[in-house]
């Protein structure tokens, strides 16, 4: 410690300073009782602070005004007066720590529904409130969870019995002088972790560059995202999503963001991919036509819409529905039925993401394209979409088992299985659906019709089949 500080070391300075505030405040007839810390206390701090700050670098003192007051708050006794200053100074620090990772990034995780749109600029951090402020930094990784844990309890302090919040609690100097390190140590010399700044940097070189990604950069990026925790790929997720439906984008920034899009979905969290398709009803909702129609384009090339809203699953895949038969039925159906089928694959990766309000006009027309034509060119199947075709019925869950017999008895698809090569595909899906089938019901009744089949399309009808599927389907 510098020569300079001993003279003060006895506290004579600061005590008579505190002798004259706390006369006059008795002059003005105001209480002085509990408004300044104990004298034992204030010598706490007239011993341990001096020589805490004469340790700090000298860079880190050199501007810090907030060291300034807390040091005359606690010399003289305002333990709440020092403690405010240097929560202040935290603040500040944490809302830089946002603007370094990325304004719409943080806003992004940290607001949510209509709120979020009133959440623009730097300034508008000021809206937030510090639970949400220290919250959001540590979901990001900008302060580690031990300093949320410790910078809560501090904020709790603060907030219940700090100067903003009158109580007859008083903070003791020990306590203080632990908070006061903290602050510093833990936010004010703390950078973000490198995976948050990767982040920022991940975000700012997409936006920027000019031109498009070629699969080496491709290849070499793909790595680096799946490192990152999961709660940042929901972060670059989101925000990508956010500049690919703007419309004044460049097409080279729109274009490489469906280049990576994909690799940065696989390694999202289920929430934020239904999070995003509710966001893209809303555009529908609020006639927000070109953001739509550019969401529809990221979904498709991301394949998540099995992630969209259900109404948005059910009219979608209803049409598409309509027009896989109808291609199905039309002149150069092999070609014609392979992007339709593509499409529906989009929005189905699991049984549970078929919806019930559709599942039975869906599964009859995919059935009547596996079935296909009869033909033996190609066993009458388009090539191209046998492969989707079979997907489908490899993923079908119990729960659609009784949609699936029931459109084999349409009379459409009867009409199909007359012909011995129909038969036999319609056999190769059954054997294909009975693969994930537990249910000895169901597992009996695919069963027979494996095994009868070759005979005759109407087995189906058969009373012995009747009987097996009695508590399956409704016969009356």
């Amino acid at each position: 410690m510098s020569q300079e500080l001993k003279k003060y070391e006895d506290g004579h300075l600061i005590e008579s300073q505190v002798q004259k505030i706390t006369e006059f405040l008795n002059i003005i007839g105001l209480p002085s009782d509990n408004i300044l810390a104990d004298t034992s206390e204030r010598d706490i701090i007239g011993k341990n602070l001096p020589q805490y700050i004469f340790g700090l670098p000298e860079e880190l003192r050199r501007d810090a005004r907030y060291l300034s007051k807390f040091v005359v708050g606690a010399g003289f006794g305002l333990f709440d007066y020092a403690l405010n200053s240097i929560w202040n100074e935290v603040v500040i620090s944490l809302r830089q720590k946002a603007i370094t990772y990325g304004i719409e990034i943080f806003f992004d995780k940290a607001i949510g529904g209509a709120l979020r749109s009133a959440y623009k600029k730097e300034e508008d951090l000021a809206g937030l409130k510090d639970t949400v402020l220290l919250t959001t930094c540590a979901k990001l990784e900008l302060i580690s969870d031990t300093t949320y844990r410790k910078l809560a309890h501090i904020l709790d302090m603060r907030n219940d019995i700090g100067i903003s919040h009158p109580t007859n609690y008083s903070i003791n100097a020990f306590e203080l002088l632990g908070w006061l390190q903290t602050c510093i140590q833990d936010v004010l010399k703390d950078q973000p972790s490198p995976s948050a700044i990767q982040v920022k940097a991940f975000i700012d070189n997409l936006k920027t560059n000019s031109d498009t990604l070629d699969q080496t950069t491709i290849n070499n990026i793909k790595p680096q995202i799946e490192s990152l925790a999961t709660h940042h790929c929901d972060s670059i997720i989101r925000t990508i999503f956010g500049i690919y439906v703007t419309p004044d984008t460049e097409q080279v920034v729109r274009k490489n963001i469906s280049l990576i899009s994909p690799i940065v979905w696989n390694c999202c969290a289920d929430d934020e991919k239904y999070r995003l398709g509710v966001i893209l009803l809303g555009y529908n909702n609020n006639l927000h036509k070109i953001k739509y129609t550019l969401g529809e384009e990221f979904f498709n090339t991301v394949k998540g819409n099995n992630f969209r809203t259900t109404s948005e699953r059910v009219a979608a895949l209803d049409h598409l529905a309509d027009r896989l038969r109808d291609a199905h039925y039309a002149w150069d159906n092999f070609y014609h039925e392979v992007p339709i089928i593509e499409k529906i694959s989009t929005y189905i990766e699991k049984s549970s993401d078929i919806p019930k309000e559709v599942a039975s006009k869906l599964i009859k027309s995919i059935l009547m394209c596996r079935i296909g034509k009869g033909m033996k060119y190609d066993n009458g199947i388009s090539q191209g979409g046998k492969p989707y075709y079979d997907q489908f019925f490899t993923i079908l869950g119990e729960e659609l088992i009784p949609h699936l017999l029931v459109e084999l008895m349409r009379l459409e698809v009867q009409q199909k299985l007359s012909r011995e090569i129909g038969r036999l595909q319609g056999i190769e899906l059954l054997v294909m659906v009975r693969k994930n089938i537990v249910n000895d019901k169901f597992l009996e009744a695919l069963d027979y019709l494996i095994k009868e089949f070759p005979k005759s399309e109407k087995v189906i009808f058969n009373n012995e089949f009747k009987k097996i599927t009695s508590t399956i389907l409704n016969w009356k």
